[in-house]
């Protein structure tokens, strides 16, 4: 189920990284695909034309106010009238045309999501400052970019839920470029200040209603469908764009005409009762889309392969809407969730292959979308569908923690990288956390929980990741009590991203009251005492404290090898810490002594090319150069160099890192 011990960070060493240079035009994140049939809403694209004449920015909203001043601009509405996808079509639009260098969609759902996509974004654009070191510093470097340059940019945020959260993060009013919004939210009035001016979007005309049906019945040969019962289908639908969708699928899958269809839409109606309760349905559009919803559920279920429509729709819908890795259906996880969903019709064992089979039979119903070639976004969800089905799933618990031990299952050993996989993953991972709320506590915390918090810390997103082990250690404290070893867990990763915030006494003052609990709860010997001491010191070291920092480390080392072994990772990680203080502190010879037997253990356990044993070989390098031995230390760090390029690649940051230092160190022997 995942370690959910506190993280360990060594002693960080960073360098200067080169910007590799960029192709333009630029684009970062998936805008999503336009739908089949989409209608060109051309009075909407009317007024947000109008309003990129005039200068301002866009928030698509339902609003009826008028709103004339500069800003951003907001496309706003209820769930399911489309707003996503006019903000695509534009997006889309920008690409195609090559009229715009760069072009960024952001799912802005969280703090977390806006920094990771601005911080990529500044990478790919090769903003001036943005080493892909520190997210945030590199998300701030891309508004400063946004704002003095002359080249064309589009910055769409989608979906904003928390226009506080996005405070400090809005990019800057400017000529050259523009920032289209969508949101539910109505008339809010942070998200409506600064001038950002409001265009409406309501659901379908009857016309574009009848469009919308007659081209997606023709384009899928079925136009025959499209009988003279059509105009009270679309009327009865409430002419919301995600049921017109879920209609059609229906009825091309099914080849069941309009007056067919309307006829089992008002039968369905009559048990809409038990399958939305009263008070449900806050915005008033998700009526017609759970009972377009259920016919096309039941529908599924007895289609090939029988018994998984549902059980399989329940676990897309607790997953992030922007999107989710097919390979999740391949997971253990998953499929061992699924057989027990289908046991109770008394079916087989599911395989990996029945479950990619269910999500494209739930693709050719219209409740998701799978797309292969979007990779970490291969499977989405229409935020609308996913909740009319939530309210419908008698299990909730069950989906939750199958949903999250599917997503530890995907989950990589090395998380540090910003990759599209990591950013979805995390994504996913806030989607269930905050849809199963205290559901994935019960058991004392889900390890994806822990996991999740840890790959903050080591991406480097300082920001976010304190954020995060904040809220962690309340609600585990709340829920499991002050002393719980998982809440001590929490402060202590609390403590390592204040640290790595550079809030050092923060981080002093927090780990030693974690320190100290452990010795009483745990004792003085226990593993998780050892290893709170040694972050505690790592603390000290950042704070210049060396000598309280070498104090701790000397204890720590010593009681590791007596507890654990010579050999042990965690005994070498502590040597290799030790090490460093030692070389702060001018005893260099110990440094050499330490990290030649930290080399050779690594090496033997390891291997040559694992990222602990090159960080270890650097590291020694670093130390032979400050005590003058600077043939050892370049022929070493060449080696190093070597095998990064051959094992990470030339572009890579660790592999630049290095480069430069010997690059450096040439320049000056």
């Amino acid at each position: 189920m995942g370690d959910v011990r506190p993280t360990f960070h060594q002693h960080d060493h960073h360098h200067p990284g080169a910007v590799a240079a960029p192709v333009w035009p630029v684009l970062e994140g998936q805008p999503v695909a336009l739908a089949s049939a989409f209608q060109p809403r051309q009075s909407v694209r009317d007024q947000v034309f109008a309003a990129r004449r005039h200068g301002n920015d866009v928030v698509l909203a339902q609003h009826d106010g008028a709103r004339g001043s500069r800003g951003a601009r907001v496309l706003a509405g209820g769930g399911g009238v489309g707003k996503s996808q006019l903000a695509a079509w534009f997006a889309w639009q920008a690409i195609d045309d090559g009229s715009t260098d760069l072009v960024l969609w952001v799912t802005a759902g969280s703090a977390n999501q806006v920094i990771t996509a601005y911080a990529r974004a500044a990478a790919k654009a090769g903003v001036l400052g943005a080493d892909g070191k520190d997210p945030d510093g590199d998300a701030k470097a891309l508004l400063e970019w946004l704002s003095t340059t002359q080249r064309p940019w589009l910055v769409v945020l989608d979906d904003v839920t928390d226009p506080a959260m996005l405070a400090g993060w809005w990019p800057p009013h400017r000529p050259a470029g523009w920032t289209l919004v969508t949101t539910r939210l109505q008339d809010d009035a942070s998200l409506l200040s600064s001038g950002r001016q409001q265009v409406n979007v309501d659901v379908y005309s009857p016309d574009e209603a009848l469009n919308y049906l007659g081209e997606r019945l023709s384009a899928a040969g079925y136009g025959h469908l499209l009988d003279e019962q059509a105009s009270d289908l679309a009327a009865v639908l409430g002419y919301l764009p995600l049921a017109l969708s879920h209609a059609a699928a229906y009825m091309i899958t099914q080849d069941e005409g309009c007056a067919d269809y309307l006829a089992r839409f008002l039968r369905g109606t009559e048990r809409l009762a038990d399958l939305m309760p009263p008070g449900a349905d806050p915005d008033g559009y998700g009526r017609p889309v759970a009972v377009t919803l259920l016919l096309a559920l039941e529908a599924a279920e007895d289609a090939d392969p029988i018994g998984l429509a549902r059980p399989a729709l329940e676990l897309a819908a607790v997953c992030d809407p922007d999107g989710h890795p097919d390979t999740l259906w391949a997971t253990s996880a998953v499929t061992s969730y699924l057989s027990v969903g289908r046991a109770g019709a008394g079916g087989d064992p599911v395989d990996a292959g029945q479950a990619r089979k269910t999500v494209r039979l739930l693709h050719r119903y219209g409740l998701l979308t799978h797309t292969r070639t979007n990779g970490a976004r291969a499977v989405r969800i229409h935020a609308l569908t996913a909740r009319a089905m939530r309210e419908t799933t008698a299990n909730p618990a069950l989906v939750a923690y199958a949903a999250a031990d599917a997503l530890l299952e995907l989950w990589p050993a090395l998380d540090h990288a910003t990759t599209d996989l990591m950013v979805a993953l995390r994504a996913n991972t806030a989607t269930v956390a905050g849809i199963a709320n205290e559901l994935l506590w019960r058991r004392g915390g889900h390890p994806l929980l822990y996991r999740a918090g840890t790959s903050l810390i080591n991406a480097g997103l300082q920001t976010a990741a304190i954020d995060y082990w904040e809220t962690m250690q309340e609600n585990a404290a709340r829920l499991l009590g002050e002393e719980h070893q998982k809440t001590l867990v929490a402060r202590c990763n609390l403590a390592v991203s204040y640290r790595r915030a550079g809030r050092t006494q923060e981080a002093i003052v927090l780990l030693k009251t974690v320190v100290a609990a452990h010795a009483r709860l745990l004792g003085d010997e226990h593993p998780e005492t050892l290893t709170v001491r040694a972050n505690l010191a790592v603390s000290y070291w950042q704070a210049g404290r060396t000598q309280e920092a070498i104090g701790i480390e000397e204890m720590v080392v010593a009681d590791r090898v007596r507890l654990l072994g010579d050999k042990h990772p965690d005994t070498l990680a502590a040597r290799a810490n030790l090490a460093a203080s030692y070389q702060r502190a001018g005893r260099t010879q110990e440094a050499i002594s330490l990290l030649e037997t930290v080399v050779a253990d690594r090496v033997r356990s390891l291997g040559h090319e694992h990222s602990e044993t090159l960080a270890a070989r650097a590291n020694l390098a670093a130390s032979y150069w400050k005590a003058g031995r600077t043939h050892y230390a370049t022929d070493l760090l060449q080696t190093v160099v070597a095998d990064c390029k051959r094992l990470l690649g030339d572009e890579h940051s660790g592999t630049r890192a290095v480069a430069i230092v010997l690059q450096a160190w040439r320049g000056e022997a």
